[in-house]
């Protein structure tokens, strides 16, 4: 039962924090680097968590954590505001690189089968 309880609180978490990236938050380093969170990992006692995010321009993405992470005060007033938690997490960002490997799976799986078909 805890483990169903951690899924929502996560996507819960998750659904707030993207609409305080893309509403609240005016840094332009994260505005103009086109953010969005893809999974938010809490800790079971709900004093970290760890948000993954992707980035649509790649020369933005340093910038982009960092504004993150000079907001991530606000950003925890705003979820402890949001959500009513026990404990709201202390946010750590990270980058979600999983769509960026898909894509490039996606590239060699169509060379490799651009090859067979040549060949036969």
């Amino acid at each position: 039962m805890a483990n169903q309880r951690m899924i929502r609180i996560n996507e819960e978490i998750r659904k707030e924090l993207a609409d305080l990236i893309r509403e609240e938050i005016k840094d332009p380093r994260v505005n103009d680097a086109m953010v969005s969170v893809t999974t938010v990992e809490t800790t079971n006692d709900l004093k970290h968590a760890k948000v993954f995010i992707s980035v649509l321009q790649d020369d933005k993405k340093d910038d982009a954590l960092e504004g993150l992470q000079a907001s991530s005060k606000f950003i925890r007033k705003e979820i402890a505001r949001r959500i009513n938690l026990r404990n709201t997490p202390e946010f750590t960002f990270k980058l979600d690189t999983s769509i960026e490997y898909g894509m490039k799976m996606s590239r060699v799986i169509e060379e490799v089968m651009k090859e067979a078909n040549d060949n036969e």
